[in-house]
Parts: structure tokens; C-alpha cells; sequence
């Protein structure tokens, strides 16, 4: 039987959008984390991915490891799943490892939030390419002739195209729905960024950082974050009496890049590591989130993969959620916890028990540390899988990223 590993490999500090990073593409972000992985061994396949498109890269992974300066004769693709890219980059380099020579795959992802292109309407594109293959001269003109109409601006951030609306609002309708406390909200942001802290104190991300521009450690989490102070801040995408998220309890715009490894046996043997950390399997979920919210399919896809196993809550020793929002956290855990939603949106009839809050997120989330979107999947399973390699064998960690467009990725892991 076919065994596959995740190795937690290198990151370069996350740091909010509009910051210290603010010059840089997803690409330079990339570089010195995956030529810090190639200290440790040289890949046979690089898959990377970036949810905002450079216009000028098709294919980041490619490009990245040319940038880098790795054996241009190695392969390198690109993946896309929203807020799960590099997770699924995860998923699809682990069901590749054993065959067509590929035992050691570097995986990653990486944003440049603040670096977001601005492109032209369909029309005005159309006519100045046309324009160029006559008369330049007069193209080169027609972009100082440009209006405000000529842009295809992006007059929602982050906006579901199909429903305009930004995930956000989305997350307060999530917040409604589920009942779902502010106070509670502002509690898990809190406990994340007193995670973090601890953890940074701890030198618990010490090995898994590389530095870039000056910057050797995260610098969105708060050491003089409180619940009171959480509690002062007003909504910021329903700005009713109804409105609970916040910027405290909602993840900020960030920039970073992050990696790690996935392997077999063969290709550890090069790394120079134990097997530590196995992936045991893996769910997919998509939903209508026209009723819910767009973040909610992991309540689907977390009691499907418990079920194959057979698995209660408890069973489970760390539990590692994307806070893309305090109140989608707190909405998916209810979620997963009501007999009655898992029979009737999961199709899972089984009895998981009580939920462990105590085993969330024990060294921080998205809304301490930040979600540059391509890089938060291989952040979070990297962080994961070192936690889950300080524990006792046999214990077992999922994680669990929610993604624009009513979909979701889930993995269980187990430290061999």
C-alpha cells in the first residue's frame, strides 16, 4: 500500500497587504522559500498556485522554479482552488507520488495582495490590440486617451462573481443563520492571536521562516489583543445593528508565500527526515451557498471523512480550521456538531460526539498570522504537521479550508 507524507518545509513571514512586502510579485515572494527547500533536496515536481493572476504568468509553478535557478529539466505546474490552493496542490501531488518517477514533490503557494492587476474592458482590449497591428504610434496614444469606463475595475473586492456580493457578507448572512454570538466571534479571534503569540515566543515558527526584506517574523499578530478591545470595533460589512464581523474577527489582506513537502519513503530518504506525519486521506465538498453562506462546505466534508474512518471528534487530537472568519469557524463546528444538519446536508448519520474548542488552532489562525490566499493551505498543513509530529504515534490531526464558491477541502493526517 502506497504511503504518502507531508514534511512541514519553509515560509516566508506573513505580513499585511500594503506593508513590507508591497513591492513584491507573488513570484519574488516564492523564490527564497522554495530555494530554501532546495538546500534540503531537489524536487522531482514543483506544483505552486496564486489565486490572483499575474497577467504576465501562466504558469507560476514553472516559472518559479526557473526564478529560483532549480534544474530547469524538473517539471512545474500550477493549481487553483480558491483559499484551498495550495491544499489541493497538496491532495493532487500526493495521489501523483509512486508513479511516473515523481517520489518528492515541492508544493506551495503564495499572494501578492497588494498587488491586484487592473485590467481593460473587454472592448477597449479588443480595440487596441487590433489598433497595435496597424498603426502603434496611435495604439501607444489611445492609452493616454483612457477613461475611468475603459477599466474593468474591481468595484467589489473579493466578490463572488456569480453573486457580487464579497465573502464578508456572505460570512454575516453565515453568522445569522447559525445564531452566532459576537462575543464568541471575538473570543476565537482572541485565542488566535494569543496562539500566535505564544508560539512566537516559543520559537515555535523559528525553523519553518525565511526571511525576506527585512522581516523575520509575522507581524500581524497582536501580543495586546483582548476581548474588550476586539469588542470596541465596529462591523465592517453590515454596518446595521445586525452587522458582528469586524476587522478583528475577520482575516486581514496579507501577503506571503509558503511550502512544504509531500513524499514517499524513497523520496524521505533524500530529504534526510523520519516519516513522521502521514496523510491518510482526504475530502472534497461543494454546496449551493445561496441559503448558508459561500464558506460552509467543510461541514460537509469533515463528517464525510471522519465517517470513512469511523472517527469521533475526540478522536482527533489537533484540529487546524481556516479562520477566513471568526463566525465561519464557530458556523462550521456548529454545523458539524447538529445530528440533524449532518443527516440532512452531509448525508452522514453517525454520533461524533462533543467538539474539542481546547484543540483549535493551538498556535494560531488566519486571523492572527494572515491569509495571502495561495499560501494559507501549505501554511496551515505545515504548521499542522509539526504540531502532529511532536505527539504521541498514532494520534491524528485534521485541517480544514473553507473556498470562494461554496467549496471546501479537508485532510485527516496521523504522526506514524
Amino acid at each position: 500500500m502506497k504511503r504518502t507524507f507531508i514534511v512541514p518545509a519553509k515560509r516566508t513571514p506573513f505580513v499585511k497587504a500594503g506593508g513590507a512586502f508591497a513591492q513584491y510579485s507573488s513570484l519574488e515572494l516564492s523564490v527564497p522559500v522554495v530555494q530554501a527547500m532546495a538546500e534540503q533536496a531537489q524536487p522531482d515536481l514543483v506544483m505552486w498556485g496564486q489565486v490572483i493572476p499575474s497577467p504576465t504568468i501562466s504558469n507560476l509553478g514553472r516559472e518559479l522554479l526557473l526564478e529560483a535557478g532549480l534544474n530547469p529539466e524538473t517539471p512545474g505546474t500550477t493549481s487553483v482552488l480558491a483559499c484551498s490552493t495550495s491544499m489541493l496542490a497538496t491532495i493532487q501531488a500526493s495521489q501523483m507520488l509512486g508513479a511516473g518517477g515523481l517520489d518528492l514533490i515541492m508544493v506551495g503557494g503564495a499572494e501578492s495582495m497588494s498587488n491586484v492587476p487592473i485590467a481593460l474592458t473587454t472592448k477597449t482590449a479588443q480595440a487596441i490590440a487590433q489598433q497595435f497591428a496597424t498603426d502603434p504610434a496611435a495604439a501607444a496614444q489611445a492609452f493616454s486617451n483612457l477613461t475611468l469606463a475603459d477599466f474593468d475595475l474591481p468595484k467589489r473586492g473579493w466578490a463572488n462573481r456569480i453573486s457580487g456580493r464579497s465573502m464578508g457578507e456572505h460570512t454575516e448572512d453565515t453568522a445569522q443563520k447559525f445564531a452566532i454570538a459576537r462575543a464568541d466571534q471575538d473570543r476565537i479571534a482572541f485565542n488566535s492571536h494569543s496562539n500566535a503569540v505564544k508560539a512566537q515566543v516559543s520559537g515555535f515558527f523559528d525553523d519553518l521562516l525565511v526571511p525576506f526584506a527585512g522581516i523575520d517574523a509575522d507581524t500581524i499578530p497582536r501580543a495586546d489583543s483582548t476581548e474588550e478591545k476586539l469588542a470596541s470595533l465596529k462591523p465592517v460589512f453590515d454596518r446595521s445593528d445586525a452587522g458582528t464581523l469586524t476587522a478583528g474577527n475577520s482575516s486581514p489582506l496579507t501577503d506571503g508565500a509558503a511550502g512544504l513537502w509531500i513524499s514517499n519513503e524513497a523520496g524521505l530518504k533524500r530529504l534526510g527526515v523520519d516519516p513522521l506525519v502521514e496523510i491518510v486521506d482526504w475530502q472534497l465538498a461543494a454546496m449551493d451557498y445561496h441559503e448558508e453562506g459561500i464558506l460552509m462546505a467543510p461541514a460537509r466534508a469533515i463528517p464525510r471523512l471522519l465517517f470513512r474512518h469511523k472517527l469521533a471528534f475526540e478522536d482527533i487530537a489537533l484540529w487546524e480550521i481556516h479562520e477566513a472568519f471568526a463566525a465561519q469557524v464557530l458556523a462550521n463546528v456548529k454545523a458539524i456538531s447538529d445530528a440533524e444538519y449532518r443527516r440532512e446536508n452531509a448525508r452522514i448519520d453517525f454520533n461524533f460526539g462533543s467538539f474539542p474548542l481546547d484543540r483549535l488552532n493551538p498556535n494560531g489562525g488566519s486571523l492572527a498570522i494572515g491569509h495571502p490566499f495561495g499560501a494559507t493551505g501549505a501554511r496551515i498543513l505545515g504548521q499542522a504537521a509539526k504540531e502532529l509530529a511532536g505527539m504521541p504515534s498514532g494520534s491524528k490531526a485534521v485541517v480544514s479550508i473553507c473556498a470562494d464558491g461554496g467549496q471546501g477541502s479537508v485532510m485527516l493526517l496521523q504522526r506514524t
